[in-house]
């Protein structure tokens, strides 16, 4: 290390190196408590269980508690980002991502804050699912694909080389030690489980109850309540950081269930043109000021396909981080057609969240399917099945030799027919 420092004249140099020598200070060693003290900064930051910071932006991720879509969002949900549901026309598909998301903060240690005007919080959690760990994971797994294999689909084909080259989607467990887990929604919750987490329940049915008199203000009475309750479980637990005497740190996981229902008090999937339209803007505007502010995730199901104004979706949609729509195939025509009969509806990724970015991370699957099995919730790319069959409708020779007569000599002569060209 003496090497290094420049050369004096005299003794006067010697006597420098002698001193630094003496004192034990380097430049070298001078740079190392404070990159230490970075690196001590980042463990402390990744060392929060069930988080991981973003290979991308250096974001802090939380699971969602279903691995495929961690996937589709670019590794899972942002620390201090809302996750909007859309529900699906019957809500049967949608309440099992919010518990999924539940669920994978019960088995991380992370504090929950459960609102809901339908169902009692304590409700919501006793059905929650039973995680699959370790030696259970893959043998679950593998047991729940071979009763949902058809004879069909043991049928090999081979297939074009450019679709063998497409990235697929992660649709069994791996080991139950990396980001993220699988759950068994066929099986609860062990109940200690549920007991030796902390959560934090929000019924607004009781909250209304002990306040009958309603002073007029911009937001509904309902919305107001949660967002105190929500602002202070946040100060008092310390998610803000204003407690920096506390060495643990922790995530708090917020879920809302059905907001802008009329359940909520809010008329907006009521008439076209209600009254009290920003009452749903205005809370989220509040609630993701306080989010981006809080080591806290927030996921929210919405009933949007009651929502005749498509003005306000699309002011929703903005104030949303990530937004999910899933699409049922129940009472529709695609519950009848063979086509899609590996499925029971589609999963369509609205928006991703650009943080730390001036791109977000978009997945390369666009065609997304998901299906209820015996025990899993899955989301796989949606492949149609090739029609190999002899009686495949086709152009027959008649309608060729029609269209072949309104041509005629000219192209002219197609306006007044009934086929036209496909260029």
């Amino acid at each position: 290390m003496a090497a290094a420092w420049p050369r004096g004249s005299g003794t006067g140099g010697t006597g420098c190196v002698a001193a630094a020598a003496s004192k034990n200070v380097t430049s070298f060693q001078r740079r190392g408590p404070r990159a230490s003290s970075s690196d001590s900064g980042g463990s402390r930051l990744v060392s929060i269980a069930g988080t991981r910071p973003s290979v991308r932006n250096g974001q802090l991720l939380v699971s969602t508690g279903l691995p495929a879509l961690d996937q589709l969002l670019g590794g899972g949900l942002a620390v201090g980002t809302v996750l909007l549901i859309e529900e699906d026309k019957y809500n049967i598909y949608s309440p099992l991502l919010f518990k999924y998301f539940l669920a994978e903060g019960i088995i991380n240690g992370h504090t929950l804050l459960v609102a809901s005007a339908k169902e009692d919080p304590e409700k919501i959690l006793q059905e929650l699912p039973a995680p699959l760990l370790d030696d259970n994971c893959k043998k679950e797994f593998d047991e729940d694909i071979h009763n949902d294999k058809t004879p069909e689909s043991n049928i090999k084909m081979k297939i074009a080389w450019r679709y063998q080259l497409l990235p697929k989607m992660e649709a069994g467990p791996v080991s139950s030690s990396r980001f993220g887990h699988y759950y068994d929604v066929s099986k609860k919750m062990p109940q200690e489980l549920i007991e030796a987490s902390k959560w934090h329940g929000f019924f607004l049915p009781e909250k209304m109850s002990s306040t009958l008199n309603i002073e007029p203000c911009s937001l509904t009475h309902g919305y107001i309540k949660l967002l105190q309750f929500i602002q202070k479980i946040i100060y008092e637990e310390g998610f803000d950081g204003s407690n920096p005497q506390k060495k643990q740190k922790n995530i708090l996981r917020i879920g809302i269930q059905n907001l802008g229902s009329p359940l909520w008090g809010d008329d907006v999937c009521c008439t076209e043109n209600c009254d009290n339209s920003h009452n749903l803007m205005k809370f989220l505007y509040i609630l993701r000021g306080l989010l981006r502010t809080s080591l806290s995730a927030c996921i929210i199901t919405m009933p949007t396909h009651l929502i005749q104004n498509k003005a306000i979706i699309a002011r929703i949609t903005n104030l949303s981080d990530t937004v999910v729509h899933l699409e049922s195939f129940i009472g529709s025509e695609r519950e009848t057609n063979p086509l899609y009969k590996d499925y029971h509806g589609l999963i369509h990724i609205r928006q991703i969240p650009r943080l730390n970015n001036l791109i977000c991370d978009v997945s390369d699957v666009k065609d997304l399917a998901f299906k209820l099995k015996r025990k899993l919730f899955t989301i796989e790319r949606l492949h149609l099945p090739p029609d190999l069959s002899d009686t495949v409708s086709r152009s027959s020779k008649q309608d060729v030799a029609e269209s072949a007569t309104l041509l005629g000599p000219g192209c002219g002569m197609m306006a007044g027919g009934k086929k036209h060209l496909d260029f």
